[in-house]
């Protein structure tokens, strides 16, 4: 899947928008995704995550033996991850602000795990994803999310590989620039106030 073919995919589904959004960094965008809705259809998610595992090196694709995402954003891509590599999907929560395996998930010493975001903008989630994968005794091979936001500057501390990279400018409130000033900012994401 070329990179058009990806961003086809995030228009059909309008998670793509376009407008003037307040991020959840208090940042202003005139981009937003929103990949719950490119993967609200379970076959556009399968395309996607096919695509995805197969933008792996294959030496690293045969060594992972579970897949493992953070809730909420991750949790269909990882599932989706996990049936285009053939290998169980699980997921880590922050019930208590901390992520960590519940629902009966576990991993075992010596499992190989491929930690799957949706989106990837400082790596923050994702850095503290694997180190609860990692205290489990697993070990993490390597990352993968559907977009890189983060500019090329997110490091994890294992191979990333991400099916599309996005960089879209983003603002202080102090330095918008006239188009987005002169419009009311809407805050999209799954962190904002009802």
């Amino acid at each position: 899947m070329q990179e058009d073919d990806v961003l086809a995919e995030f228009r059909a589904s309008k998670a793509l928008l376009e407008g003037h959004f307040l991020l959840s960094s208090g940042r202003h965008s005139a981009h937003y995704l929103q990949c719950a809705r490119v993967l609200m259809n379970p076959e556009r998610a399968g395309r996607l995550a096919v695509a995805l595992a197969s933008a792996l090196p294959r030496e690293l694709r045969r060594q992972i033996t579970r897949v493992v995402s953070p809730a909420m954003g991750g949790v269909i891509i990882g599932h989706e991850m996990g049936r285009a590599l053939g290998v169980e999907a699980m997921f880590v929560e922050r019930p208590t602000g901390t992520f960590e395996l519940r629902r009966g998930f576990a991993l075992e010493p010596g499992d190989k795990v491929l930690m799957v975001e949706d989106v990837v903008t400082t790596g923050l989630s994702s850095r503290e994803a694997i180190k609860a994968i990692e205290e489990t005794g697993a070990e993490v091979i390597a990352a993968a999310a559907l977009v890189d936001r983060s500019g090329g500057t997110a490091d994890l501390g294992v191979p990333f590989t991400a099916l599309i990279a996005l960089n879209f400018p983003t603002y202080a409130p102090d330095e918008l620039p006239p188009e987005l000033a002169a419009t009311e900012a809407v805050k999209p994401g799954s962190r904002a106030k009802p």
